[in-house]
């Protein structure tokens, strides 16, 4: 008995380049470009999440410094001549400039010395102690008028060493001495006004020599004190909301503030800077590093030392392994099968899946390695005599949007390797003959 002869094999298409790309990045290829696939709603929102928390951040960092400032502007140069805001004093410059008075803003004593001809009055206001003794010397002499605004203590000691801090003023006060200025303004309010607290400081004077006081409280502590200094005429006024935008407006202030630094054609409003400091050698590191550097850094160490602690591992002891080390296929790919599903990727999933089914079923149906997509649906589905269409949504159309969808497309893909596998192994006969 002879057999019969050998069934034909599968007609092959004409071959082509494979459209699947080797990195199993998609299989759905075909001879045009395959439709782009947008990201959904909740994909978009997780990508956003990051940038959403950042601006949280942002707006309560905001909303914190706008609650720390009480949403007060930057206050600026205290008794600035240029300065617009409350601690400012752009009011009473603009108005002395209105008068005729040459009012000349300066930062440094040689700037001083030049703008201060003789028959001039100097304004000195230095909070921060740059100028030093000798500066007020230098700015002495040849018929010039000193007004020291809030002096200190070096400045006190150098123009007038028979004047003393007295503290912060009581109340309004009246003039009570010769003085022409402080007779035109009567009454004056030294004290602070809202919003510059900490900027300005009034204070008054303890007099003890024969320096002229005025404005003096109910305890002989004097706003305004007229004395003599290397022939000059200097006036200490402790208080600096005498000048300031804000202040300017109450009582006689503006009276005061106007007679006082009118009197001569040319003011000098001289605000000492760093550097009129005396140089006495190259600063140190310690010198040149803000004050609250240190304590930050004491701070952070602190914080990584605790992280440390809190986050920190023994290691045990090494242990000797042979190289290479083999890894288990099964682990490989369920380790994949973890980073898709975390990451929600199930597109790429399904493109791996159907490009390790497309080159199983080539193999199994004669095909070349590089034939496309639709030769191997084409060829399988005339094997099997299923539907074109429902092997090509299988193998490429198909688009799982759920976790289950990816598992009913993973059971098709299964199912369709076990029937072409039985369509082209040849089975056993009744007779003994190997049937196809």
């Amino acid at each position: 008995m002879t057999a019969p002869p050998p069934a034909p094999a599968p007609a092959q298409a004409p071959v082509r380049k494979a459209d699947a790309p080797a990195d199993g990045s998609s299989g759905r290829g075909t001879d045009t470009n395959a439709a782009a696939l947008s990201p959904t709603v909740r994909q978009t929102a997780r990508r956003a999440v990051p940038w959403i928390v950042l601006a949280a951040i942002a707006v309560l960092i905001a909303l914190g410094g706008i609650l720390l400032t009480g949403g007060r502007v930057g206050a600026g140069t205290p008794l600035d001549a240029a300065n617009a805001a409350p601690a400012g004093a752009k009011a009473v410059a603009q108005v002395l400039r209105e008068r005729g008075v040459d009012v000349q803003s300066v930062t440094t004593l040689a700037a001083a010395q030049a703008a201060a001809a003789d028959d001039s009055t100097v304004l000195i206001f230095d909070p921060d102690g740059n100028l030093p003794a000798d500066g007020y010397r230098r700015l002495a002499g040849d018929g010039r008028t000193l007004v020291l605004v809030e002096p200190g203590f070096r400045a006190l000691q150098t123009v007038a060493p028979d004047v003393s801090a007295a503290g912060a003023p009581r109340g309004t006060v009246t003039a009570g001495c010769t003085v022409p200025a402080a007779e035109r303004a009567e009454r004056i309010d030294p004290r602070t006004t809202p919003g510059t607290e900490g900027i300005v400081l009034p204070g008054t004077f303890r007099v003890s020599g024969d320096a002229l006081a005025c404005f003096s409280d109910r305890d002989d502590h004097a706003s305004l004190v007229r004395t003599t200094f290397d022939d000059s005429t200097a006036y200490l006024l402790g208080s600096g909301s005498v000048l300031t935008n804000d202040g300017v407006d109450r009582l006689g202030n503006a009276a005061l503030a106007l007679n006082l630094l009118g009197a001569h054609r040319t003011l000098v409003w001289y605000l000492p800077s760093v550097g009129d400091r005396p140089v006495t050698g190259p600063p140190d590191i310690g010198a040149l590093t803000p004050g609250w550097v240190t304590p930050v850094m004491l701070l952070l160490l602190v914080v990584f030392v605790a992280a440390a602690i809190w986050r920190g591992r023994r290691f045990g002891p090494l242990v000797v392994e042979n190289l290479p080390v083999v890894v288990r296929a099964g682990e490989t790919r369920e380790g994949r099968a973890r980073l898709y599903q975390r990451s929600s990727a199930r597109l790429r999933a399904a493109d791996a899946l159907r490009v390790g089914t497309i080159g199983r079923l080539s193999a199994l149906v004669g095909l070349p390695t590089t034939a496309t997509t639709s030769e191997v649906a084409d060829t399988v589905a005339g094997l099997l005599r299923r539907d074109r269409a429902a092997l090509r949504d299988i193998l490429l159309d198909r688009v799982p949007q759920t976790d289950r969808d990816l598992i009913a497309l993973s059971d098709d893909l299964a199912e369709l390797e076990r029937a072409t596998a039985a369509a082209v192994t040849p089975t056993a006969g009744p007779t003994g003959r190997m049937d196809a």
